[in-house]
């Protein structure tokens, strides 16, 4: 069963959570962006155990987590961009993919065939975890493949309700949308997923230009087109509510139509993006919760942490394929 322990209590979740780690097992861990399912990522029978509980396609990579530059630099070649981009925005919401050292270790499974590897280091319970247990660790959002991610252990312990599984409670995490994904090249950064580190920080910072990922080929977590969806169909950039459809509201209304809503939830009133991004996934996932068949999305502006959002929610509302 689902055993939820609140990491501002005792020691007891570090050596509960070491314990199941240590014998492959997965736990759900608090991050600043969202939960992740997380499993030691150099056992490939504990990263098969996340493609399991997920229902994950295994040509998805999974972001893989450290506590610091150094275990970084002994899983991937991190030159000096990557080095300041970590040095700059680490702990933090920043994933950096650079390629695989060759005796790094990491499961096959965690890079799904790829040459290179997603690198983060989360801040909080999880860092201190991963430096304690001294690998690091393979971590998705904590849901099934293609779901709402979860932003709180509650959201875990529904999703994943009857298996056996440890969930570390921090609250609900800060930044609610997962990280952004930079690639590093030689010349340029290679925007693979939006989030709350910006094209512009990222240029800031290094110096380079940023280019948005072109192709379909997969190069990290999230970039497959159906992705964060509800069970409800989704409509984008609603100024009129759909009678009967649960409306997912931006900012103060002016303009549109809301009366008819069967459920509302506004993700700001006062249009604030970073609030949005902390309400979006919680939001979706009350709305679905009293299935409407539709839910409409009012617009969101495209720009800043708008851009990161707006991906979310265009994955959330694309075509599903039949399972």
């Amino acid at each position: 069963m689902v055993h939820v322990i609140a990491t501002d209590e005792t020691d007891a979740w570090e050596r509960e959570a070491l314990t199941a780690l240590g014998s492959g097992a997965c736990v759900a861990i608090p991050t600043e962006t969202v939960y992740g399912l997380a499993a030691d990522a150099t056992n490939g029978i504990a990263v098969a155990r996340i493609f399991e509980m997920k229902g994950r396609p295994r040509f998805n990579p999974l972001i893989c987590h450290v506590c610091d530059i150094a275990m970084a630099q002994g899983i991937g070649e991190m030159d000096a961009t990557a080095t300041r981009l970590a040095g700059r925005f680490w702990p933090g919401p920043l994933t950096i993919v650079v390629p695989l050292r060759p005796a790094s270790g990491i499961s096959e499974l965690v890079t799904a065939g790829l040459s290179t590897i997603g690198l983060r280091c989360p801040g909080g319970p999880s860092r201190r975890l991963i430096a304690a247990f001294g690998r690091p660790l393979a971590a998705p959002s904590a849901n099934r493949s293609g779901r709402i991610s979860p932003t709180t252990a509650a959201h875990v312990a529904q999703e994943f309700a009857g298996t056996d599984l440890i969930v570390l409670d921090a609250g609900p995490c800060e930044v609610g949308i997962e990280s952004t994904i930079v690639k590093v090249e030689d010349d340029r950064l290679v925007l693979l997923r939006p989030g709350a580190i910006t094209a512009q920080e990222l240029q800031a910072a290094t110096g380079l230009p940023v280019e948005s990922a072109t192709g379909a080929a997969i190069q990290a977590p999230g970039m497959m087109a159906s992705h964060y969806a509800p069970e409800a169909a989704v409509m984008l950039n609603a100024v009129r509510c759909p009678p009967g459809a649960g409306l997912l509201a931006f900012g103060g209304g002016e303009g549109r139509s809301r009366d008819e809503a069967s459920i509302m939830r506004n993700l700001s009133a006062v249009g604030d993006l970073r609030e949005a991004a902390a309400h979006l996934y919680r939001m979706l996932k009350e709305i679905d919760a009293a299935h409407p068949a539709l839910i409409a999305v009012e617009p969101i502006p495209e720009a800043g942490l708008g851009l990161a959002i707006n991906d979310r929610l265009s994955r959330a509302a694309a075509p599903r394929k039949p399972e």
